[in-house]
C-alpha cells in the first residue's frame, strides 16, 4: 500500500470519527480570562474522547443566557446545557417542560455524581426537596471583606487586623479618614452582600417557608429588627462618609482597585480580578458580622451558577452532557478552576486536592470563602433562597436601599416598602404556578441609568 493511499485512509477515519461525534450545545456567561479557563477545559474534554464534542458559547450576561436560551429552548433550537445564575433557579424549577433534572441525565449517563460530594451550602442550593441535584453547581462564590494593607499602614493601623465585626469598622474608618482616605468602605452587590447574606450569616429568615425552598406561598420578611439596625447604620456612616454606595453591581470593585476606597466587601471570585489589577497589598478576610447576635456568624450564602439541562434534545446527546458535567466534577478540574478563577471548589474532594497541593499556604486568604461556607450546617433559615421573580425583587431592594442612601427615605420604611412590593411579584408568580402555567420567558431587567 502506498504512502498516499495510506494518507486518504487515515484522513478518512478522522473525517469518519468528526461525522461520528455528537455535539453538545452548551451556552454560558463566562467572558474575558473566565471564559479562557472555561473554553480550555471544554477544549480538554473534547480532545480526551471522540464520542462528544461540546461546542460553546458565550452568551453575555447570567441575565440575558438565562434569557436567550429559555427562548430557544421553546423555539426548538436551544442548547443541551446552560449556565443559569443562582437567582435564576425558581424560574428554572418552574419551567417545567424546558429542564431536566441534572441527577437524573447524570444517572442514565453512568456519571456518579451525587450531591453529597459538594459543599452542603452549595448543594443545598440546586438541590431538590429530595436533597438530588437540579443541576450541576459550577461557578461558586462568598462574599467577604477585602482591605488596603497599605492604607491601613498609611493609617497606622494593622495590616493584620482587619475589623470583625460591623461595630469595629467606625473606628477603623475614622483612623482611615484621618489619613486621608475619602472612602473607608464600600460593596458591591448591595442586596446580596447587605441583605441576603447577612440574614444567613445571622442565621435569620430572609423570607418565609424555608427562604422559598418549602412553597411558593414564601413572603418576604427581610425587614427584621436586624436587618433595619444594620441599614440604618450603613445610613448614618454614608451621611458621615464612612460608607460610599458605588453602585449596584460591581463599581465598587472598581474603586477599590484603584486606591480610592480601602475597605469592601465583594463576592470572593473578585480575588482574581484584584490580583490582576491592583496595584498594591491587599488582604482578605472574614465577612463582618453582628458579634451581639447570638449563633452569629453562622455561615455565609452562596452567589454564581450552575449549569442546567434543558429539554428536548435528542438522547443520545444527553450522554454527552453526562460525560461533560461529571467532567468539570472531577476534584482536578474544580481545584484546578477554583485556583485559576477565584470561585470557590464546590466539592469536598476538590478542597483537600487543593489544600494537598499546598495553593492556601501559599495563598492563605482563598481559604478564607470555603471557610464560611463551612463553618457550620445549613439549618432551614440559611439552605438558600429560592423565590420566583428574584432578579425583580432584588431590582426593588436596590431601589429602596437606593433611596436610604440618598437620604429620601427611613431605613425601615424602605425595607417594608421593599417587602411589600416584593411580595406583590411573588404572589403574581405564584398565581401563574398554581394555574398550571409555564412561566414567560423573564424579562431584562431594566437598569438604573448611570448619572
Amino acid at each position: 500500500m502506498t504512502p498516499k493511499i495510506i494518507a486518504a485512509l487515515v484522513l478518512a477515519c478522522a473525517a469518519g470519527h468528526a461525522a461520528a461525534q455528537q455535539e453538545v450545545r452548551f451556552w454560558h456567561a463566562m467572558g474575558g480570562a473566565l471564559g479562557e479557563v472555561l473554553g480550555a477545559f471544554v477544549q480538554r474534554f473534547n480532545d480526551s474522547q471522540r464520542e462528544f464534542r461540546v461546542v460553546a458559547e458565550h452568551k453575555g450576561s447570567y441575565e440575558d443566557t438565562m434569557i436567550a436560551a429559555l427562548a430557544a429552548q421553546r423555539a426548538g433550537s436551544g442548547p443541551q446545557l446552560v449556565q443559569v445564575y443562582e437567582v435564576g433557579t425558581a424560574h428554572m424549577m418552574a419551567a417545567r417542560g424546558a429542564v431536566r433534572p441534572a441527577w437524573q441525565v447524570l444517572a442514565e449517563g453512568g456519571e456518579a455524581v451525587e450531591a453529597k460530594a459538594f459543599l452542603p451550602a452549595v448543594a443545598s442550593y440546586f438541590s431538590d426537596n429530595a436533597g438530588k441535584l437540579l443541576a450541576l453547581p459550577f461557578n461558586v462564590s462568598t462574599p467577604i471583606l477585602f482591605y488596603n494593607k497599605d492604607a491601613f499602614r498609611k493609617a497606622k493601623l494593622d495590616p493584620e487586623q482587619p475589623p470583625k465585626s460591623w461595630y469595629e469598622f467606625p473606628k477603623v474608618i475614622g483612623a482611615l479618614s484621618d489619613a486621608g482616605i475619602e472612602c473607608g468602605y464600600t460593596t458591591t452587590w448591595p442586596s446580596w452582600v447587605l441583605l441576603e447574606n447577612m440574614s444567613t450569616w445571622h442565621n435569620q429568615d430572609f423570607a418565609t417557608r424555608d427562604n422559598g425552598l418549602g412553597g411558593l406561598d414564601a413572603k418576604l420578611i427581610f425587614n427584621t429588627h436586624l436587618m433595619v439596625r444594620h441599614v440604618s447604620m450603613l445610613s448614618s456612616w454614608a451621611r458621615a462618609g464612612y460608607f460610599t454606595y458605588a453602585g449596584r453591581r460591581i463599581e465598587g470593585e472598581q474603586r477599590f482597585i484603584k486606591g480610592e476606597c480601602a475597605m469592601l466587601t465583594a463576592a470572593s471570585s473578585s480575588a482574581a480580578e484584584l490580583r490582576r489589577s491592583a496595584a498594591f497589598d491587599f488582604g482578605e478576610a472574614q465577612l463582618p458580622y453582628y458579634d451581639d447576635v447570638k449563633g452569629a456568624p453562622h455561615h455565609s450564602m452562596i452567589g454564581g451558577g450552575a449549569l442546567w439541562v434543558l429539554a428536548g434534545a435528542k438522547s443520545a446527546g444527553y450522554r454527552g452532557v453526562a460525560k461533560f458535567l461529571g467532567f468539570l466534577a472531577t476534584p482536578e478540574v474544580q481545584a484546578e478552576w477554583h485556583q485559576k478563577t477565584g470561585y470557590v471548589p464546590v466539592t469536598r474532594a476538590a478542597y483537600e486536592l487543593t489544600r494537598k497541593q499546598g495553593f492556601y499556604a501559599a495563598q492563605p486568604g482563598q481559604e478564607i470563602a470555603i471557610r464560611q461556607l463551612l463553618l457550620t450546617s445549613p439549618t432551614r433559615e440559611s439552605r438558600g433562597i429560592r423565590l420566583g421573580e428574584f432578579q425583580r425583587i432584588r431590582v426593588i431592594i436596590e431601589e429602596e436601599l437606593e433611596a436610604v442612601w440618598e437620604g429620601k427615605k427611613p431605613p425601615k420604611l424602605a425595607l417594608d416598602h421593599a417587602a411589600e412590593r416584593g411580595n406583590e411579584l411573588l404572589r403574581k408568580f405564584e398565581a401563574a404556578q398554581r394555574a398550571g402555567a409555564e412561566p414567560a420567558v423573564p424579562a431584562r431587567t431594566p437598569r438604573r441609568p448611570k448619572k
